[in-house]
């Protein structure tokens, strides 16, 4: 298994972070790793989505297999022998809000796969958090 986990701090509201992260065709406007996003229902469970990053011909096929609302949802891309999880949470804290974003590689090949592929997924993890804090400060 590779896992990757980044954090930060915030006095934004949840609920302003949550309707950020809720409106996945608005994703583009702050993720600047996401250019286009077509999502196959709603924000809920089950739900198939299909995202296209800077530059990128092909769309990665990704499914919601958990949603909390205003607390957390978890993403997966299933490759057949490796799966990247990645768990998005609000946490509450006594200055207001921790943003977690936390990426598991696992399967057969994870081994193989994580060490190159993790960084790859991972590295924009603090900018995307922080431009997702920052649009959530000046409202959706």
């Amino acid at each position: 298994m590779w896992e990757y986990e980044y954090a930060a701090d915030s006095t934004v509201d949840a609920g302003a972070l949550w309707a950020l992260w809720s409106d996945v065709g608005g994703w583009p406007r702050w993720n600047s790793g996401v250019e286009r996003i077509e999502i196959d229902g709603p924000f809920a469970a089950g739900t198939a989505f299909r995202m296209t990053g800077p530059g990128e011909d092909e769309a990665i096929e990704m499914r919601l297999t958990e949603v909390v609302p205003g607390e957390r949802f978890t993403d997966e891309m299933d490759a057949g022998d490796f799966v990247v999880r990645t768990e998005h949470r609000i946490e509450r804290t006594a200055g207001g809000t921790r943003v977690v974003y936390r990426t598991e590689i696992t399967g057969p090949a994870a081994g193989e796969i994580g060490p190159r592929l993790g960084p790859a997924i991972t590295g924009d993890f603090p900018d995307v958090v922080a431009a997702l804090i920052a649009q959530a400060r000046v409202g959706v």
